[in-house]
């Protein structure tokens, strides 16, 4: 057996505080970065650790002194070891200890090899990692982490027990870090990163492996165009990338609101998605009061006119003059001036493309159905996407879809009929904090989703640049966060609510590169680890995708278009 060759020792340290470990003289400081994943080989246990700081160190004063000469090589290899030397910070994340009476091996290092190979169990039962509850003693050797230890830890893509998908790559390793989408769609999650790092990119990864794997049906709001169809993509030459219904064409369905748009983008057989004024409820206008610039006053009026006039009231309030204004305020005890605000404000609700008096077709319902069939559906504003229009079509949506989940979720639960179990559905929002503000936080059906878990198998996927615009509840009930690089310090303190020892890695997302780097952490993994992103290029598309689009008649493809609405009643 190969013995792995020790980087260093453990010379100090605190299960709170993390590991200090000296570098031994013949590892470069250099070839040390933040973010790495390591293991120590405790006397017991092997522990599973990722690197938070490098620091130089010396044993004596004199050196900073007098620091031998730039040119004298000699006099800097007689200190290098021994008078100055490397040292890192290692935070553990899990921890190994096999037992003999369980059918584990023992090596010949002090007893425990290094190689995790001598860890395996003697039977075919999975090796059990567990959290961090005690520390390795005293000069423990330090090692860098193997392909098999990724295994261990993250699993593999084609693990036949797992849900497993691979997001990227370790730092310095070729070896695929999996996430397990099961355990991914049970909670809501967030894609946070500042402009530019590639948060559609992940986002299209997360999303291509669901669909994939099955692990769920999504529903995504695609406020700028960038996941149905082909999207550009930065760079000096100009080239794009391929959208989910190019990737999935026989599984992915896309609804707009903007149907110009989507034609000119040459787009073929998306559906047309419109609203209807009585599909607006006054919590709707409550989270777009600050782009209505709507007063509390104003809201109070819109309850009064709801009571009265049920569904219809904007409609009413919307055709109704200045005499029966003052009668209605006569008679219901309403402020005159504050309806007319409300009536003037609520005008602009007209210049929205896909807002009717009446809806000629439940298309809510539609999208419903597809769900239900095991479609996906994304949801394209092309020039409606302005905050007042999103945030309000996203809300109404929403709404009505989780209302129907709620529905089906207590039915399940009444009759424990598998038959009758609703199909897991991820909801995908960009600009996530002007939903989840703690101003607005409440009146949002995402608030509400985000709390409940997978109560009613109903979960978020948030994409977004400001977490620390998130209310600060909903960000402890985010499961999994895969961040991208952060530089504002409230945005990498949001990223840590709720996460036990996550001020240990602060520093290691404050040092991600600007593009295909991200943190993940949280429910999905097993321990926090940074990773080379996965490409979403070519490669990956004959890996994931289904039939290439380019490559089917359009005879077929509008066939198999006409027989997915048949089957759906459409």
């Amino acid at each position: 057996m190969t013995i792995e060759r020790p980087l260093g020792s453990v010379i100090q340290g605190s299960l709170g505080e993390g590991l200090e470990v000296r570098l031994h003289p013949d590892i470069s400081v250099e070839e040390m970065r933040v973010g790495k994943f390591l293991v120590v080989q405790g006397r017991r246990s092997r522990f599973f650790c990722m690197l938070t700081d490098v620091s130089l160190g010396t044993s004596s004063n004199r050196i900073f002194a007098n620091p031998p000469h730039p040119e004298d090589e000699f006099l800097q290899s007689v200190l290098a070891g021994s008078s100055t030397f490397g040292t890192v910070k290692l935070n553990p994340m899990l921890m190994l200890t096999p037992e003999e009476e369980n059918g584990y091996f023992r090596g010949e290092n002090n007893g425990i090899s290094s190689s995790l190979a001598s860890l395996q169990p003697a039977s075919s039962e999975p090796l059990t990692l567990l959290p961090v509850k005690t520390i390795p003693s005293h000069f423990s050797q330090v090692y860098d982490a193997s392909d098999r230890d990724f295994r261990s830890v993250f699993g593999w893509e084609d693990d036949p027990h797992r849900c497993n998908f691979s997001i990227g790559k370790p730092l310095d390793m070729d070896v695929p870090v999996c996430i397990d989408l099961d355990r991914f769609v049970e909670r809501s999650n967030g894609v946070f990163g500042k402009s530019g790092t590639g948060k559609s990119f992940l986002t299209r990864l997360l999303l291509s492996g669901i669909i994939r794997k099955q692990a769920a049906v999504n529903l995504i709001f695609d406020m700028h165009s960038e996941y149905g169809w082909e999207a550009p993509c930065e760079g000096k030459v100009f080239s794009t990338v391929k959208g989910l219904r190019q990737l999935f064409p026989s599984q992915v369905q896309i609804y707009t609101l903007d149907p110009e748009s989507t034609r000119r983008r040459g787009i073929r057989d998306a559906q047309e998605l419109y609203l209807s004024y009585d599909q607006i409820e006054v919590e709707d206008i409550m989270l777009v009061r600050g782009e209505l610039n709507l007063s509390e006053a104003s809201l109070e009026n819109a309850i009064i006119l709801r009571n009265e006039f049920g569904r219809s009231w904007i409609t009413q309030l919307l055709a109704m003059g200045n005499e029966e204004i003052t009668m209605f305020c006569e008679e219901r005890k309403g402020n005159k001036s504050s309806i007319m605000a409300l009536q003037r404000k609520l005008l602009r609700l007209d210049e929205l493309k896909y807002m009717r008096n009446s809806s000629p077709k439940n298309y809510i319902s539609q999208i419903l159905d597809l769900l239900e069939a095991g479609q996906h559906v994304v949801i394209e504003f092309g020039s409606q996407s302005n905050m007042l229009s999103y945030m309000l079509a996203t809300n109404v949506i929403s709404r009505r879809i989780h209302a129907h989940y709620v529905q089906k979720s207590e039915r399940f639960l009444q009759s424990k009929n598998p038959l009758d179990k609703p199909r897991q559905l991820v909801i995908t929002i960009e600009e996530a904090h002007r939903f989840l503000d703690a101003a607005t936080v409440r009146q949002t059906i995402f608030g509400i989703i985000a709390r409940e878990m997978r109560k009613y198998f109903v979960t978020l996927l948030v994409v977004d640049q400001r977490p620390s615009g998130i209310d600060n509840e909903v960000m402890s009930q985010v499961g999994t966060r895969i961040t991208a690089l952060l530089n504002d310090d409230k945005d990498i303190e949001a990223i840590f609510t709720g996460v036990s020892g996550g001020h240990s890695l602060r520093s290691v997302l404050a040092k991600l590169d600007s593009k295909q780097q991200a943190l993940i952490l949280g429910h999905a993994v097993p321990m926090p680890v940074v990773v080379r992103t996965r490409p979403y290029d070519e490669g990956f598309y004959q890996e994931i995708g289904d039939v290439a689009w380019e490559e089917m008649p359009k005879e077929r493809v509008l066939e198999a278009a006409e027989a997915a609405k048949a089957d759906l009643g459409f």
